[in-house]
């Protein structure tokens, strides 16, 4: 039961931390500090994608549900919790560079908002940094 649990929370805290690489960028425009954490986490999650590696919270996900008693799947965790939400096939490379594509996208997206509005403040309040 207990390894079952511990499994269970480190499936919950990899869904937050995929949440965190792809909208983590969102806090950024309320507290620009978070940047220095959200940038490294971000780039992690892309990379992972880019290069087809498995994250390394699936394996730990998997021994302890395997210690616990519990059958493991195929696969990494996108392929086996969030895909089957959105594609009704497997996770194939393609997708993989389509996600690491949206993660830089939405993260670049959200630090270009939130530099142009530094700059604005910066503006208006004569050229200060």
């Amino acid at each position: 039961m207990t390894y079952r649990l511990l499994a269970d929370a480190v499936l919950l805290f990899h869904l937050a931390f995929i949440l965190w690489v792809v909208l983590g960028g969102l806090l950024v425009l309320r507290w620009p500090r978070a940047a220095w954490f959200h940038i490294p986490l971000a780039a992690w999650g892309a990379w992972v994608e880019f290069s087809g590696w498995i994250c390394p919270l699936t394996p730990l996900e998997l021994h302890l549900r395997a210690l616990g008693g519990q059958a493991g799947y195929e696969g990494g965790f996108i392929e086996h919790y969030l895909f089957p939400l959105l594609y009704p096939v497997g996770l194939t490379r393609v997708h993989q560079w389509v996600l690491g594509g949206i993660v830089l996208l939405v993260n670049g997206l959200v630090y270009g908002w939130a530099l142009t509005r530094r700059r604005r403040r910066r503006d208006l309040a004569g050229g200060r940094p």
